[in-house]
């Protein structure tokens, strides 16, 4: 009898139509269920390809909201031969990565949320020293006086959410 390390017997399903292993992980099968419904309603003559001016439509229809610059960078990224249409499995890849992107976005605005205790969208240096030493970071004055200088790129003296997508953004 064979036996599979748990690791193996516990890792989720890989998707078969995405080409790219970290991606194929990403998915569920509702997910992938999903995207293949809104793919077939704009691949009108079934013939598994949609053009580059029906991704928008159907990124759309997917709650997404792309940039006419970010539909073309997606479609240099996944049409190869440059025949301004997109396959299944590249548009699979695509739907996963902005997916990718969206849930880090969203890490981020929950990450300043805990900071910005008082909700007014700005993190002062009191709350910066509170969430610190709640979380076991005893820090002094100055210390919290220069990580807000660090991340404070207009002067304030407090940290704005931009400023902390900066600031994430670089570790």
């Amino acid at each position: 009898m064979v036996r599979l390390p748990p690791s193996r017997l516990l890792a989720p399903s890989r998707c078969p139509l995405v080409r790219d292993p970290a991606v194929a992980d990403a998915l569920t099968e509702d997910q992938v269920a999903e995207f293949k419904e809104a793919f077939s309603l704009f691949d009108k003559d079934g013939d598994g390809q949609i053009t580059t001016k029906e991704l928008g439509t159907v990124m759309r229809s997917l709650g997404q909201n792309p940039s006419e610059s970010e539909l073309q960078d997606m479609i240099n990224e996944v049409d190869a031969d440059n025949n301004g249409t997109i396959d299944f499995p590249e548009f699979l890849t695509m739907m996963a990565r902005k997916m990718k992107d969206t849930d880090s976005e969203e890490e981020i605005m929950e990450a300043f949320k805990v900071f910005d205790r008082d909700n007014n969208g700005f993190i002062s240096a009191a709350e910066l020293r509170h969430v610190m030493t709640s979380i076991g970071e005893k820090l002094t004055d100055d210390e919290v006086d220069e990580m807000i200088r660090e991340a404070d790129q207009d002067g304030d003296g407090r940290i704005d959410y931009n400023e902390f997508v900066q600031l994430m953004m670089q570790k």
